[in-house]
């Protein structure tokens, strides 16, 4: 029995729609500037022929559950929204064909990516990394999963407001790089996992928050999302 100098932290973890044992999460993936619309507004526009996807990951401990109340990060001026479909791996696989690649597909979530705006733009400025901007303590708020083993969702409609205001609207069949073709591509860096989490990128309409919003959203057929904003930490 291993002996520990203090008590190690319980693993992350979501609930399962329809079940009583929750899902472990392992690790965080996300996918930079995956919809057209986003890219521009970013001043990055993506040329698909010319490109592939580009990633980032967060600590699992940025993890919280939909409907949690998370303080108004340190550090920053330009707290963000980004609303997102959350994939989640079921099986292991490496260097998987795009032809099997929904055969790791588990099911799906909705997710927010919650992002210190000036923050990761300074960064990307200057060719340093995003970490501070990006992987931010409880910054991957993610909705209870619902189970679509080896379905790829080509489409859906995907929504965000702040205070009952709308903000986000897109459907996924307006991804770059669809379901399947993440999941090959991912796959030639990482041996898939499963537990392993893929937000898929976020639509135009990014936003600011602050202190005493609330933001909800929802995508077709996965489910719905809350998040409140609370006072700074």
């Amino acid at each position: 029995m291993t002996t520990y100098l203090w008590n190690p932290p319980a693993p992350p973890s979501l609930p399962v729609r329809g079940q009583a044992a929750r899902l472990p999460v392992n690790r965080l993936f996300f996918v930079g500037r995956n919809y057209h619309a986003h890219a521009v507004e970013m001043g990055k526009p993506v040329d698909k022929s010319a490109e592939r996807p580009f990633y980032f990951t967060k600590s699992p401990q940025t993890l919280v559950e939909s409907g949690a109340t998370v303080a108004y990060p340190s550090e920053t001026t330009n707290f963000h929204h980004e609303m997102e479909l959350v994939l989640v791996i079921g099986q292991a696989g490496f260097r998987v064909p795009q032809e099997r690649a929904h055969e790791l597909v588990y099911g799906y979530a909705c997710g927010l990516d919650m992002t210190r705006r000036d923050l990761q733009l300074a960064a990307r400025d200057k060719g340093r990394p995003w970490d501070l901007g990006k992987d931010v303590e409880q910054s991957s708020v993610v909705s209870e999963v619902i189970a679509m083993p080896r379905v790829a969702l080509e489409q859906g409609a995907l929504a965000l407001a702040v205070n009952g205001q709308p903000r986000q609207q897109s459907d996924l069949s307006k991804l770059i790089w669809n379901i399947r073709e993440l999941i090959a591509d991912l796959s030639l860096f990482y041996h898939l996992q499963p537990g392993d989490l893929i937000f898929t990128g976020t639509p135009e309409g990014v936003g600011a928050v602050v202190p005493g919003d609330r933001i909800t959203g929802h995508i077709d057929g996965v489910g719905e999302i809350s998040l409140n904003v609370g006072a700074p930490a």
